[in-house]
């Protein structure tokens, strides 16, 4: 028996290994090629693509359309079901590869239709940059075909990649949209519904626009809320929900106050060494392996060039046939979310069918069928509702249609046109370039080899109407439709002090910002250490920038960690006392060794959160069960005056006392820590480990998992300083970089280049983003050589 026991054991393990071995030589088929020669179809003549060590891919083509050609056919091959995803988010079709998990995303994203959209819009889209998209497109299906088995992760899912279509470019597009402002309409509506159930005076301390920590562009700092008195506000008699729920926090959550967003910043020729002028740009978003980027440099011949040719490198985004942020020798530039106000929601009644819209002020509402694919089950079918408007999302508590208009729907969402930068020469022709180009609208930070510097919006503004409000007043309000307009975008050329920044935080004042409107803008503490960094030294590097990056000072927890000290020995209760007896040191960054930067950061939210749910208890006694507490970044300028001020009027009726308020959050905040062991050893380190993983990576077993996971490193920094940095959110890349001085610059990214494990650009460079290390802006010595041959040669 024994024996047979072990002949079958035997007989497993060989079992075993021979999968193991089946799915490493699979894995390995879809490895894509970097030595030898290939012939790519289409090609004019031919083009030589190199790597270096850390996959850094140089294509040197003969004209931009070959040079598309071949960067679709080497997207493909590293990073197809990375673009694949990127599409299906846009479209709403993601339930087709991973099944029924995925429907409800895909019905919130197919409301908007925007393949149809796209396909109608395509020539708008391309413009003349149509010859490149063709020559991408079938570059990438190329790259898809020639790769020995499909990319890996269909294997695993079971499925078969679907070539790429012209359409299919856009969408990628179309999905930073979702990424960027897909959340504003919410954030509109959730402050448009408390409205009516809130007294005027603490509904305007919830809408607040800014803070003394502002640092815009235009204009000053807001300053901190003037709080109302007794008399217009009293919250100890105002109706509290019939039967409130203790709350938590999220004092430890990984995603609260996580925002796609960027830093980027400027220094002109006046302000450094030599004369050059640098541009620092380091894009905040979701974290994965592999990054959302692709660093390349594209070389070839261009009569509308400087010199005739071009010489374009930084990081590109696989499905898009061109650079998004780097340099050509002229300008280097980069982009942060902007938070303009891209949406507006509007009251729809429908007509009957004897009105008209004319006539009855009514709209009519056109249906259109639309069918959800599903892996391993039935189809979803269901209607959507579209009005002149935009598509009805939602009906408000009478029933009325609620509609929404966005940007993302409309013509000129997205114009191509912005691959031109690649041509620029200066930093007026790059501006004249952005006039007719457009992406999710961001702030377009540039310098030029002149040693000029410039700031703008760079995407589509919506033209309302005199009769439109921005910032979600319109519902209800008598407003057209808007169309869109890239042209119109305010700007800051050569400012006096040689210096310009943005960190999603608002940087317009008066007209202009009433114009582009609040979307939701951050707080501008991160844009405000930036702004004093820049200005602390007479003269600034490379060097300079990339440590301003990863300033991790907690300058905006300072007056926080005070507080709880003084309150902790003015109320000597026992809550308050442990906190502050396992933070006596304040470090004063977030670092990963920094007991008292967790602490006070996790009370700082501990008592926010006391306040804005004391804040919101009318709406929420009236709206029950509908009640959605809105995001509100500024809510820094109204807790401040609270804590300092502590107006009875404004305390939440179930706390006797600030200090009782005060004490329940310390509460919470020592009970939360405590849970994993004494607080003293409850280090930033601890809490912000990194898991930046590959998607299908939830779907293994915590062993198998760690194998399509970057290293768990602790994370230095967070979210209200420049070095940006959650668990799985943070810095996509760090660009510093000189127009004409690209030798200088520098540039890493996390998670690498490929989007297979057995290749050697896995997170290939990972450890110098961990490490904050300047690595070169430019590609290192060639390791591989590629030559695509056109057919038939």
């Amino acid at each position: 028996m024994a024996r047979i026991i072990k002949r079958i054991a035997l007989l497993l393990l060989a079992i075993l290994l021979l999968l193991v071995l089946a799915g490493w030589w699979l894995m390995r088929g879809s490895l894509p090629a970097l030595d030898g020669e290939l012939a790519l179809p289409g090609l004019s003549a031919p083009v030589t693509v190199t790597r270096d060590a850390l996959g850094v891919v140089t294509i040197d083509a003969a004209n931009a359309t070959d040079a598309a050609r071949a960067l679709g056919y080497v997207h493909a091959q590293e990073r197809y079901f990375e673009m694949d995803l990127m599409r299906r988010t846009a479209a709403g079709e993601l339930a087709a590869l991973f099944g029924p998990i995925a429907v409800d995303t895909d019905r919130e994203h197919r409301v908007h239709r925007l393949r149809e959209r796209t396909r109608e819009q395509l020539s708008l889209i391309a413009g003349d940059q149509m010859p490149q998209l063709r020559a991408y497109v079938d570059g990438a299906n190329a790259g898809l075909a020639t790769l020995r088995t499909r990319p890996w992760p269909y294997l695993l899912l079971r499925q078969q990649p679907q070539p790429w279509r012209l359409e299919d470019s856009p969408l990628v597009g179309d999905a930073m949209y979702f990424d960027l402002q897909g959340a504003q309409a919410e954030h509109e509506r959730a402050l448009w519904t408390l409205r009516p159930h809130l007294p005027p005076a603490l509904f305007a301390l919830l809408a607040r626009d800014g803070t003394s920590w502002d640092a815009p562009l235009q204009g000053e700092a807001r300053g901190d809320a003037v709080l109302p008195g007794a008399d217009e506000v009293d919250l100890r008699k105002l109706p509290m929900p019939a039967a409130a729920e203790d709350k938590v926090a999220m004092i430890e959550s990984q995603s609260a106050d996580l925002y796609p967003g960027s830093n980027n910043f400027a220094v002109a020729g006046s302000a450094t060494t030599d004369g050059r002028a640098i541009v620092a740009n380091d894009m905040h978003l979701g974290l994965r392996a592999p990054n959302l980027w692709f660093r390349a440099r594209l070389r070839y011949p261009d009569p509308r060039a400087p010199g005739g040719r071009v010489d374009v490198q930084g990081v590109t985004l696989p499905g898009l046939p061109l650079v998004v942020v780097g340099s050509n020798g002229h300008v280097a530039w980069g982009f942060t979310n902007s938070y303009m106000d891209s949406s507006d929601w509007a009251e729809q009644h429908a007509c009957a069918p004897t009105q008209t819209p004319a006539n009855d002020g009514c709209t009519n509402v056109t249906w259109h069928r639309e069918r959800i694919e599903v892996a391993g089950a039935k189809p979803v079918d269901f209607d959507v509702e579209e009005t002149t408007w935009g598509p009805v999302l939602a009906k408000d508590a009478d029933g009325r249609l609620l509609a929404l208009r966005w940007s993302a729907q409309l013509p000129g969402a997205l114009r191509f046109d912005i691959g031109d930068i690649a041509r620029a020469r200066n930093l007026d022709e790059a501006f004249a370039i952005a006039d007719h180009a457009a992406i999710p609208t961001q702030n377009l930070m540039l310098a030029d080899s002149g040693g000029r510097i410039g700031w703008r919006l760079f995407g589509p503004i919506p033209q309302r109407a005199a009769t439109c409000i921005a910032d979600g007043e319109n519902i209800g309000n008598a407003c057209p439709p808007w169309s869109l307009r890239s042209d119109v975008a305010p700007r800051v050329v050569d400012p006096p002090s040689g210096r310009l920044w943005t960190a999603n935080a608002r940087t317009l004042d008066g007209a202009d910002l009433a114009r582009v409107g609040n979307g939701g803008y951050a707080l501008g503490a991160r844009a405000q250490q930036i702004r004093d960094d820049l200005l602390a030294k007479p003269r600034l590097g490379e060097r300079d920038l990339l440590a301003i990056q990863l300033d991790d000072r907690a300058l905006f927890l300072q007056r926080w960690w005070q507080l709880l000290r003084d309150e902790s020995a003015a109320a000597k209760t026992p809550a308050l006392r442990a906190l502050t007896d396992a933070a006596t040191k304040w470090d004063g960054r977030a670092d990963t060794a920094s007991t008292s930067y967790r602490i006070v950061r996790a009370w700082h939210r501990a008592v926010n959160a006391r306040l804005l749910d004391g804040l919101t208890t009318p709406a929420q006694a009236a709206l029950g069960k509908d009640f959605v507490m809105p995001d509100v970044p500024q809510f820094e300028g109204v807790a401040w005056p609270l804590v300092t001020q502590r107006p009875m009027n404004l305390l939440p009726r179930k706390f006797a006392s600030w200090d009782a308020l005060f004490e329940d959050a310390a509460v919470e905040v020592r009970d939360t820590l405590a849970k994993d062991g004494p607080l003293a050893q409850r280090t930033w380190g601890e809490r912000n480990t990194a898991r930046i993983c590959h998607p299908l990576s939830m779907a293994l077993p915590g062993f198998a998992k760690r194998l399509l996971c970057m290293p768990y490193d602790q994370l230095d920094g967070d979210t209200d300083m420049p070095r940006v940095a959650a668990p799985d959110f943070g810095a996509s890349e760090r660009m510093v970089v000189s127009p004409g001085h690209e030798a200088d610059g520098i540039l890493h990214m996390p998670g690498g280049q490929s989007g297979n494990p057995l290749s050697p650009f896995w997170g290939a460079g990972h450890e110098a983003w961990v490490k904050g290390e300047p690595t070169p802006f430019l590609p290192g010595p060639v390791r591989y050589t590629l030559k695509l041959e056109p057919e038939g040669r």
